[in-house]
């Protein structure tokens, strides 16, 4: 998923923005949904795509605060995710020293 964001400490991050790539991995329980062919008992990709387009519109200093965020609020909707990784990638990140980074990524893991 790619988004526009303003997550950062310096000033610049907060009016500017930048980009960023969230990319999410779970492990679920699906035997039921996949016997039964029912989206309501497995994890809804659409559902999980809003509940991350909506945090990454919030504005926080650090993409670990929001790596954590994202990961509780899909586990708040989807009660059969047994293991989940939250990687967050801020593409050309600023650099209050200068110098040039492609990426940084954050990835937790719970």
């Amino acid at each position: 998923m790619q988004f526009y964001g303003y997550i950062g400490c310096f000033d610049e991050e907060k009016i500017i923005g930048t980009r960023f790539s969230v990319s999410i991995e779970m492990l679920c329980d699906i035997g039921n949904a996949a016997i039964e062919d029912d989206l309501n008992q497995t994890v809804n990709y659409q559902a999980v795509y809003t509940l991350v387009k909506e945090t990454m519109q919030e504005r926080v200093n650090l993409l670990e605060t929001m790596a954590e965020r994202i990961s509780q609020r899909i586990r708040t909707n989807f009660s059969n995710i047994e293991k989940m990784t939250v990687s967050i990638t801020k593409l050309n990140p600023m650099l209050a020293a200068g110098g040039a980074l492609d990426a940084v990524t954050v990835t937790i893991e719970n």
